[in-house]
């Protein structure tokens, strides 16, 4: 198998060497944000800490946590750590559930974020002069950007197709000969849906990279048999500079690889906050030790994961393993006693032949006590007992189950919406 690199010498840097460029960048970016943000500077100060007397590492868990609550409150740059005449260009949260999280880039940055990018599409299998294909529109959300970014450092024709217009999709990745594409997980799955209505294929598509949603193994495999292609599963946010900032898998898929030279890591048990041991599930803490508008320091992503391993990889590359993300803190649903996360409900239907990648869960408050219906896209030898028992089997508990005929449920061009709150059978505003 071919193996791929951006930028080798950095991607396959011996663990001693990571840990001493962690170590001189963890000390250098303390010291930077307090003498360049009032904001860092104050929580430093709060906690307790001199600047000039930190420790790197060994001082780490002495930092307070930055949350994205923090990002709100400074909205809209009162995080920056640099004067506006060095800004180029800003991306932003939708700000649906409040008041959107800005994220500002100095020249730097984009060539931080062009370079992390590129090595993920390298990583992915995606060569200099591949058509690269992304769906992601080029506005504030970070994503299209981020794609273009990173296409145009790793040498490839992209074509910045943007949202929507399946059938223009699947048009223009056969006419360009589309060698990867690039979408939110659950827009892919309605690419390969038209694509088999229109009973068309792309003899050219070799990778597809897919983010942005929470991504189960079924749904994997779905899109891997249908597109015939190999699939990854990318890592990044807005608060660490955008898509691609943190990683993705290789084509040995045996975690998302996160380039340790430019963030830290820890794993943390959301309720205490102290670091829980390699292969454990906890929350993602996030630094960023080359941004340099807009660092992070401790940023709790709210997503769950676990270090797989910080051995070297068989594809060669040294950085540390994380699990894919389970789900996020406060995504976890408990019904009946049993705790558990909306990819798990994925991952038991897409085993029932004839189920579709669409599907919607309705959690119902009936007078204090919570129920869980499903209601999904299905061919007709599927039924709502098959659906009720594969859950059941799964869960450990019974759940209602509807099968729809395929078309029914409305379709997303982003990110899907698949949890919906009722009150004794009402949806709530």
């Amino acid at each position: 198998m071919e193996q791929l690199y951006f930028n080798r010498r950095e991607e396959c840097l011996s663990r001693d060497e990571i840990n001493l460029i962690q170590q001189e960048r963890l000390l250098k970016l303390i010291r930077y944000a307090a003498g360049h943000c009032d904001f860092h500077r104050a929580r430093f100060e709060a906690a307790g800490i001199d600047p000039e007397h930190f420790r790197g590492m060994e001082d780490l868990d002495k930092l307070p946590f930055l949350t994205k609550i923090d990002f709100r409150e400074q909205y809209p740059d009162r995080m920056c750590c640099v004067s506006r005449d060095k800004i180029r260009e800003m991306h932003m949260s939708s700000g649906t559930s409040g008041t959107p999280v800005v994220m500002l880039y100095t020249e730097h940055d984009l060539d931080q974020w062009a370079e992390c990018m590129a090595r993920c599409l390298r990583m992915a299998g995606v060569r200099e002069h591949d058509v690269f294909q992304f769906t992601p529109g080029l506005g504030l959300f970070n994503g299209g950007f981020g794609c273009y970014h990173g296409g145009r450092k790793a040498g490839c024709f992209v074509i910045p197709a943007g949202p929507g217009n399946t059938p223009r999709q699947i048009k223009l990745a056969k006419d360009m000969h589309t060698n990867a594409m690039l979408c939110v997980v659950s827009y892919g799955a309605r690419i390969l849906e038209v694509m088999q209505e229109m009973k068309e294929t792309l003899p050219d598509l070799r990778v597809g990279i897919f983010g942005a949603e929470t991504f189960s193994e079924a749904m994997k495999e779905r899109l891997r048999s249908g597109f015939g292609i190999d699939v990854f599963d990318i890592y990044g946010m807005t608060e660490t500079g955008g898509i691609g900032t943190l990683g993705q898998d290789c084509s040995f898929h045996q975690g998302t690889h996160v380039w340790e030279d430019h963030y830290l890591a820890e794993i943390i048990d959301p309720a205490t906050g102290k670091e829980v041991p390699d292969g454990t599930l906890g929350e993602l803490v996030v630094t960023s030790l080359t941004r340099e508008a807009i660092p992070v320091i401790r940023f709790r992503t709210g997503d769950l994961t676990k270090v797989l391993s910080r051995d070297r990889c068989e594809c060669g590359r040294t950085h540390l393993r994380l699990a894919p993300i389970a789900g996020r803190v406060d995504d976890m649903l408990i019904i009946k006693g049993v705790n558990f996360f909306p990819s798990q409900i994925e991952q038991s239907l897409l085993k029932i032949p004839g189920v579709s990648t669409e599907y919607q869960l309705y959690i119902d408050d009936v007078d204090g006590m919570k129920k869980l219906y499903v209601k999904v896209e299905a061919d007709s030898s599927v039924t709502g007992y098959t659906v009720s028992r594969q859950l059941k089997e799964d869960l450990g508990f019974a759940v209602d189950g509807e099968v729809v005929p395929p078309g029914s449920l409305p379709r997303t061009e982003g990110k899907a919406r698949r949890v919906f709150q009722l009150h004794n059978g009402v949806a709530g505003k």
